[in-house]
């Protein structure tokens, strides 16, 4: 999970980078549009190539204003839908796991080994975590291999990512793990 935090930490920088860019660009455009305001109030000649390079500056900046603020609007829509689809994307793969392990038919004991498995940790760290001899966490994680049809770790990691990447996964109400097995 520390892929989508460090992309989500990405994106909330970049959100606070555009705001500091158009908090600095308000104050560059107030500055021109006082300036253009007080050469236009001491009688200066509009033709003036001076002013109308400040006012060009000035407009500039105010729409280069209006145009982040979209961004940032947009970039903070976009965010809360990630992290949204993220939440429920979570929510389900939960129950896509509870799915399989019923299927399986496997204890709690495996259910726990096999949700560390996922997670990424060795059998010397389950057996750590879980208070065991690291030969039952082998022993354990052999049987949830063997129960899922699978060869070892890498191809039990795989059948949670084939269902993940998968066009079924939002509508993951008859799951059948014995189609993975094989």
């Amino acid at each position: 999970m520390k892929r989508p935090r460090r992309l989500a930490k990405t994106k909330e920088r970049r959100a606070t980078v555009l705001a500091g860019i158009i908090l600095l660009q308000a104050i560059c455009a107030l500055f021109f549009v006082g300036d253009v305001l007080a050469d236009i109030t001491a009688v200066a000649q509009i033709a003036d190539v001076h002013l109308g390079l400040e006012a060009l500056a000035a407009v500039s900046l105010i729409a280069g204003i209006l145009f982040l603020m979209n961004e940032l609007r947009r970039l903070l829509i976009r965010m809360g839908d990630m992290d949204t689809g993220l939440r429920a994307a979570q929510g389900q793969m939960a129950d896509v796991m509870q799915d399989f392990f019923d299927g399986w038919n496997l204890t709690e004991a495996e259910r726990d080994v096999a949700i560390m498995i996922l997670k990424g940790l060795d059998n010397e760290t389950i057996a750590q975590v879980r208070h065991t001899a690291p030969g039952t966490v082998r022993a354990q994680a052999t049987r949830v291999y063997a129960k899922s049809g699978s060869d070892g770790r890498a191809q039990f990691i795989s059948l949670f990512m084939e269902e993940l990447m998968s066009d079924d996964f939002a509508h993951n109400d008859a799951i059948n793990p014995n189609r993975h097995a094989g």
